[in-house]
């Protein structure tokens, strides 16, 4: 488990977005299960500043831990995982 805050915020993040029908309220008009949820929804969960979050978020996408829906003028990030499977799988080989 990485030992740096920020290990353990992006961490948390893939957590959060392992249930986001739990963790995070339905907005109106989409799905978090299914559309997942935006960077400003995981921003209150944490805490933190949405410009935060979203560079999170960016970041997980940008590995291919999460996929990116856009929906309206909203970005909403779920987790994607065949990605997270074979990353871990990397791991426990030894990378």
């Amino acid at each position: 488990m990485p030992s740096s805050p920020v290990g353990q915020r992006r961490l948390a993040i893939l957590e959060l977005l392992k249930d986001p029908v739990r963790y995070f309220p339905s907005p109106r008009h989409t799905d978090p299960q299914a559309d997942g949820v935006t960077a400003a929804a995981v921003a209150t969960r944490l805490g933190v500043d949405r410009t935060v979050a979203d560079a999170h978020l960016s970041l997980l996408a940008a590995l291919g831990l999460l996929r990116t829906k856009r929906i309206r003028r909203r970005t909403h990030y779920r987790r994607d995982e065949v990605r997270i499977a074979e990353v871990a799988r990397m791991f426990e080989k030894g990378w």
